[in-house]
C-alpha cells in the first residue's frame, strides 16, 4: 500500500518500510511525541459509556431468577 507519511508527506510504502505509515523511525518517533504532549486530541468520545448500558440488549442467559439458587439450600 503506497500512501504519503503523515509527517513530511514524503512517498512511503507499507510493502517495503517497516515505520509504515510513516517514512522513517524519526517521523513515527515524532507522531508519539505529538500524542504524548497531548498535540494532538480526540475532541469527542468515540461512544457515552452512560448511553451503552442503558441500550444494551439484555441477556437471554442472565435470568435473575437463578442468581439465587446457590443460597436456598
Amino acid at each position: 500500500m503506497k500512501r504519503r507519511c503523515p509527517i513530511c508527506r514524503k512517498p512511503t510504502d507499507s510493502e517495503t518500510n517497516a515505520d509504515f505509515p510513516f517514512c522513517s523511525e524519526r517521523c513515527r518517533l515524532l507522531d508519539l511525541s505529538n500524542w504524548s504532549s497531548e498535540k494532538y486530541v480526540i475532541s469527542n468520545p468515540v461512544f457515552d459509556e452512560s448511553e451503552d448500558k442503558d441500550s444494551r440488549p439484555s441477556d437471554p442467559n442472565d435470568n435473575d431468577d437463578n442468581k439465587d439458587a446457590h443460597d436456598e439450600r
